[in-house]
Parts: structure tokens; sequence; C-alpha cells
């Protein structure tokens, strides 16, 4: 789904508007291993309070699900970068799993992570999305048993998204050991790309992370931080941000 080594920036949909999200999309694009895009909602868990903030905003702003797949399609028009829809399972549920992995396919997602769709609960979304063509990812945390981890391994056809440290997302100073000890776990039992995510925000992270045989690396917070301070006007530091924690 995506090369070795790339950056994996996060993206809340309609914050602080549709066209800001547009131009946003299209800034990190070039730099960009896959892309992850959040529907907003409105109890995100998961999210620390950076992307909670950005959450709000956007449904403050007005944005909608109804929004969501037009904005793929508008960004589709120019770009090929593999996009994974990050969602949690309410709006899925409600619309039919059928009915929106259609849409979501019909707009160009190339891949949907559940945040709060545990695995063992997963099968009914794991037949319709390969039915449909797309790519699914799954979540394994630093306490996930050996057991689960290859169950997790098996249903991302994607990638397996590993969460670096105990809590929600947000920018830290330096990544946990428990990020390292996962993805050494991971990667001795799992054949499928590896991603590490939750507080990475430096090129120094990304390296170490690299190294330590991660496949590819999520930036979110550190992204959303900039769009809270500059707002539409973020595109330009998206972009040099990205391409920095690239290494290019």
């Amino acid at each position: 789904m995506f090369e070795r080594g790339s950056i994996i920036p996060y993206i809340t949909a309609g914050d602080p508007s549709v066209g800001a999200t547009l131009k946003f999309l299209d800034a990190v694009a070039e730099y960009s291993g896959a892309i992850e895009l959040g529907l907003p909602f409105s109890d995100p868990m998961a999210d620390g309070k950076t992307i909670q903030a950005s959450h709000e905003r956007a449904l403050r702003g007005g944005f909608r699900l109804r929004d969501l797949f037009p904005l793929v399609r508008e960004f589709r028009k120019d770009h090929d970068t593999p996009l994974v829809l990050m969602t949690y399972y309410n709006p899925v549920y409600r619309t039919g799993l059928r009915e929106f992995l259609g849409s979501a396919k019909a707009s160009g997602v190339d891949g949907i992570l559940v945040v709060d769709l545990p695995v063992s609960h997963a099968e009914p979304l794991l037949e319709i999305a390969k039915e449909e063509g797309i790519k699914t990812v799954f979540l394994a945390a630093p306490n996930t048993p050996d057991d689960r981890l290859r169950e997790i391994c098996r249903a991302s056809t994607g990638f397996v998204y590993l969460i670096s440290l105990y809590g929600t997302t947000g920018a830290r100073e330096e990544i946990p050991d428990t990020a390292f000890q996962l993805l050494r776990r991971a990667r001795a039992m799992c054949n499928r790309k590896l991603a590490v995510g939750f507080g990475v925000s430096r090129r120094e992270h990304v390296e170490r992370l690299l190294q330590s045989g991660a496949d590819g690396v999520v930036v979110g917070s550190a992204l959303i931080r900039l769009i809270e301070e500059h707002g539409e006007e973020a595109a330009p530091l998206l972009r040099e941000t990205v391409k920095e924690l690239s290494g290019l």
C-alpha cells in the first residue's frame, strides 16, 4: 500500500473547511507514502486534545459525512497517493457497511481504519471490504497479546498500525521504549507492512523507527497543530513539515 520508509500524514476532513482540506491534501501528497483522512466524530476517544479539537472545529464548521466522499473525488482528480479513511464505527454502522464501503471505493478511498472496531468483531466489514477492493487496517497496542496480534496481522490487508504508547494521540518529546518493543514483536510474527504512530513529531523519531524495522510512520498531531495555528493558510507549512519528516 506504501513503500518502505514512507511518511503517512493524518489530516482531519473539514478542519477548518472542505476547501482547506483539499489544499492540505494536495500539499502533503508529494511526500506521502499514503495519507490518513480522518472523518470527524463527536466522541473521538482514541485521539488526544489536539486531534479532538480538530474534530470539533470541523463539526462546528458544518462538515458532515455527506461531504466526505465528494472531497475524496476532488482529491483523486489530481493525485493517486493511497488514501486511508480513519473513522469510528458509528458512521459506518448507521450508514450500512455495504453502502459506506461502496461509496468509499467509488470516491477513491484505498483503505479503511475503524478505530473502535475490534478485529474479533470485524468479519462483516472484512467480507464487504474484500468484495469492494478496500484494504483494511487495524490497530495493535503495546499490551496486545501475541495471539491477538497475529489475528490483527491476518486481518490487516493494507498495513498494521502499531500504537507507540499507552494513551491517546499527541506529539511527544521522545518515542517510548514500548514502541520499539512492539515493533520487534510484530516484525517477528507478521508479514504485513507495519506503520507506527502516536507521538511522532520529529525527523529523528522517524529515523529511529525506520531503523528499528517500521515500514512507515504516521504523523498526526504535529500537523494538526499547524492547522490549528494557521488555519486556511497552513498548506505551505504542512508541505514543508512532511518533506522534512520524510528526509527530503
